[in-house]
């Protein structure tokens, strides 16, 4: 039987060492990366947007001149929320959530919709803005109320009109 000198078993035991730390440090490269929970303010932005872009559609779709004034104010809340979007949410355009199907609605077979249609859009997006500002921080919880408070005078004005 060979004997092993001492010299030889300490250089092969830190080669092995050293593959072990090698192949234990490829393995940690290849697991992916934790991913970072979205802001809760920027998906709460996102989902203000898709909204606000469905109710703007809807208007647009209406065929009454008289409505082209509640289309532009939705226009200018949708360009506020759009300009509190940071920077990296607004590049990732793909990531905006389906507007919720409670919200929308309300187009007729021949594209047209409703003054009753908007006057129920009006009034559920304005009962929707309560449940929205709780947990947003102050200047969003105030834009927030803001849109509420006018999509509610939406709602009455509409009403006015069925």
């Amino acid at each position: 039987m060979r004997s092993v000198s001492r010299r030889a078993l300490l250089r092969g035991g830190a080669l092995g060492a050293a593959a072990v730390a090698a192949a234990g440090c490829a393995a940690e490269e290849r697991v992916p990366p934790v991913a970072e929970r979205p802001d809760p303010e920027t998906v709460l932005l996102r989902e203000l947007i898709a909204g606000k872009e469905r109710t703007v559609a809807l208007y647009a779709s209406a065929s009454s001149a008289r409505l082209v004034p509640f289309r532009r104010r939705h226009e200018a809340h949708l360009a506020e929320l759009r300009r509190r979007l940071p920077p990296a949410a607004s590049a990732s355009a793909s990531a905006t959530p389906t507007p919720s199907p409670s919200l929308s609605g309300g187009a007729s077979a021949g594209g047209k919709v409703s003054v009753r249609a908007l006057h129920d859009l009006e009034r559920r997006a304005a009962a929707l803005r309560a449940r929205q500002v709780e947990g947003a921080s102050p200047p969003l919880a105030q834009l927030i109320a803001s849109i509420g408070a006018c999509e509610a005078a939406h709602a009455l004005a509409l009403s006015r009109s069925l």
